[in-house]
């Protein structure tokens, strides 16, 4: 199956750079020059969209209204292409629901590594269906579901949860969650760990009491 990938960016310089490494790797490519077009295409499209790339400095529409308006509809990969490096930027773009970011100017060749990474890890997984005190794990589906209601989370919320129940009762570090989930060296602040898991206790509701914070070291997951 061919991955579809839509490219936002209002620089066709970028867009074209970036689709001429994607489509060697065999990807195909959707284009949009601002956030009005990206979420047109997007609507057209959204059922064949396999990873969003989206620039977050754009006329018309902004990275972070596109960002939120697709959450609202899609837990679609989406990866943001940003000039900005600052720690808030990022946490704010993780409350939304970012799934990684790639700060410019970047490697091509390491951007395409990071969409493969994404999109393997978005693929589904062996047949298997587990339930965890009353948290309810789809890996086929990849969905997660409290007494049969399916919560939406995120690329990343779902990566961190499925880590931290598959390491039940084991306390993990901060850093060892970041290698682990985010899958690469991340130079920001661990509280991005700490928003997330904010995020997933409060979606999984009376649930999110399972995931433990164990002080001085990061988190576990444990029924008790």
């Amino acid at each position: 199956m061919i991955n579809n990938i839509l490219v936002v960016d209002d620089e066709s310089r970028m867009r074209k750079l970036i689709k001429d490494f994607l489509v060697a790797k065999g990807y195909s490519i959707l284009e949009a020059e601002d956030g009005e077009k990206a979420l047109e295409i997007f609507r057209q499209n959204s059922s064949k969209i396999s990873l969003i790339l989206l620039d977050v400095m754009m006329p018309k529409l902004d990275g972070w209204s596109v960002l939120r308006q697709i959450r609202q509809e899609s837990k679609v990969p989406i990866v943001m292409l940003t000039a900005r490096g600052e720690e808030q930027d990022e946490l704010f773009g993780f409350e939304l629901g970012v799934d990684e970011y790639i700060s410019k100017p970047f490697s091509p060749k390491i951007l395409v590594a990071r969409v493969e990474a994404i999109l393997k890890r978005a693929e589904p997984d062996e047949n298997q269906l587990k339930d965890y005190g009353g948290i309810e794990i789809d890996k086929d589906g990849r969905t997660v579901k409290i007494d049969g209601k399916t919560v939406e989370l995120s690329l990343r919320e779902y990566e961190l949860l499925t880590y931290l129940i598959e390491n039940q009762n084991i306390a993990l570090s901060r850093d060892k969650i970041l290698n682990n989930v985010w899958n690469y060296d991340y130079y920001g602040d661990s509280r991005t760990i700490d928003s997330h898991i904010k995020k997933i206790r409060h979606k999984l509701g009376k649930k999110g009491k399972y995931i433990k914070t164990i002080r001085g070291v990061g988190y576990k997951f444990e029924l008790k």
